[in-house]
């Protein structure tokens, strides 16, 4: 079906769907508690007893969230090179899913680094524009950390969108050159499934309703001028041996791009889809799916 649709309706909530279901649900644990909490009753006879919070039970994730280098205002706030910034509805939208945010300074010193990561529940690489430097390095040395925590059968989630995605293909593929041009700016979109085995992917728990509309209605955006396509994907051993493809979408040239992905043996890297129109209404700025700044 042509994602181009002269009327688009957003859908709000797909942002945070997709981080809650990223996320492990709340334990059941805490209803075995030994306490109980009594509720006023309003004069009633009967109490009403709720179970007391399990104190071993972690029922609010700490994700690191990689900074980006500049003020990202262009240098209008702050030009100098040591600069780095998060922007605010990254933190936002980490926050909406009931998680903590820690921030990955790219530049700190790598003792303290590697001392926040051992802190995670898991990882968030933004979208941006800085593809080498430091900046490069330190987004290959947290890649390396997350793969080995989950190699070793600890699980860590990564969540890679847009410049994320990007740079996690550069280095799977071992191919800086890896990406290919698509117009797909500020163009509202569906999603479509090449495959249906939604078992164990960030889809696994939504709705057949919305998998549905999502899939038949522009509900979504694509915001970005870089990706990789379904056959550069199957040309590249690296890639194809190492993701799963969830969904595609054309761009405005019917050129068929890959939007989510799936590590085969972890968690979820996300292309470029974005809501930073709704930046217009003031609603949101820079969102959690970002490719406008490519």
């Amino acid at each position: 079906m042509d994602s181009r649709c002269p009327h688009p309706h957003l859908l709000l909530l797909l942002p945070l769907l997709l981080l809650a279901a990223l996320l492990p649900p709340p334990s059941s644990g805490a209803a075995a508690a030994a306490g109980v909490i009594r509720l006023p009753t309003g004069g009633r006879a009967a109490a009403v007893a709720c179970a007391a919070p399990d104190p071993a039970v972690y029922d609010r994730p700490v994700i690191g969230i990689v900074s980006h280098p500049g003020d990202g205002a262009g240098g209008r706030i702050s030009n100098t090179t040591a600069t780095s910034y998060i922007g605010a509805s990254y933190v936002k939208f980490v926050e909406a899913a009931g998680a903590r945010v820690i921030p990955l300074v790219y530049n700190e010193p790598e003792e303290r680094l590697l001392e926040k990561l051992s802190l995670l529940n898991g990882v968030l690489f933004t979208g941006g524009s800085a593809m080498q430097g430091v900046y490069f390095e330190t987004i290959k040395k947290v890649f390396q950390y997350v793969l080995d925590k989950n190699d070793a059968g600890e699980p860590l989630p990564l969540f890679a969108q847009c410049l994320g995605f990007e740079l996690v293909s550069m280095i799977v593929s071992k191919d800086n050159n890896i990406l290919e041009t698509f117009d797909a700016e500020n163009q509202a979109s569906t999603l479509q499934f090449p495959s249906y085995a939604l078992e164990g992917s960030v889809f696994q728990r939504f709705d057949p309703g919305l998998i549905k509309k999502v899939s038949t209605s522009c509900l979504v955006m694509q915001n970005h001028r870089y990706g990789i396509s379904p056959k550069r994907y199957r040309e590249n051993g690296g890639l194809s041996s190492f993701f799963k493809i969830l969904t595609t979408s054309p761009d405005e040239n019917g050129k068929i791009n890959i939007l989510f992905c799936q590590i085969r043996s972890m968690s979820q890297l996300y292309k470029p889809i974005t809501i930073q129109s709704l930046a217009r209404n003031g609603i949101l700025r820079k969102p959690f799916l970002s490719g406008g700044n490519q």
